[in-house]
């Protein structure tokens, strides 16, 4: 016989369940022996439908028993009609176990954003960039502080890569002029700049 067509196993299912109903209908009324009995009915079920979803047997046992719990407070809420006793049970048992996995989705997702914030960047970039930016205007200013024979030579020298001989020949100066020139000039930006010796 296939299913559908009352086979015994059919049969006693659905025995089972119209006797789920009414349990369930006496445990709305508090009955305690009634949720024992149910329980003894639903509880394996419960447990495999939680464990092929959660797939954590600790959990599973955790979450099958509030599933229960849940059953017993909610039973009043059944309405016989809608759905049979055991779809309305396991369709609690499998929200049960979903809201279970999101929960646990939605703490790792938590940590993860957490661990990105925490993580420190090399350097700060912005600190970096207003500290370059106020050392090359104190370069600027100290370099505008020297005479110009001193900053042409020390800039030609330093920024521009002459040699001594050359920013000489450029400027049209003696090379003994330039060295004294360049030498003061260095003098007066390391002070200026607060250099230690």
């Amino acid at each position: 016989m296939r299913p559908g067509d009352g086979g015994p196993s059919e049969h006693r299912e659905q025995a089972a369940d119209g006797g789920l109903e009414g349990l369930l209908v006496r445990v709305a009324r508090g009955d305690h022996a009634a949720f024992e009995q149910m329980y003894d009915l639903v509880a394996g079920q419960v447990y495999g439908l939680v464990l092929r979803v959660l797939r954590d047997p600790a959990q599973s046992e955790e979450v099958a028993q509030d599933v229960l719990v849940e059953v017993w407070r909610s039973a009043a809420r059944y309405e016989p009609g809608r759905a049979s006793a055991r779809a309305w049970v396991m369709t609690i048992a499998h929200r049960r176990a979903v809201d279970r996995v999101r929960s646990a989705q939605a703490a790792v997702n938590r940590e993860d954003r957490a661990a990105r914030l925490d993580v420190r960047r090399p350097f700060d970039e912005v600190s970096d960039s207003v500290e370059k930016s106020l050392e090359l205007e104190r370069l600027r200013r100290c370099l505008n502080a020297l005479t110009e024979l001193q900053r042409e030579s020390v800039t030609f020298a330093y920024y521009d890569g002459y040699s001594y001989r050359e920013v000489a020949e450029l400027l049209k100066v003696p090379l003994a002029t330039v060295k004294t020139r360049m030498r003061d000039g260095l003098i007066r930006m390391r002070d200026c700049l607060g250099v230690d010796r």
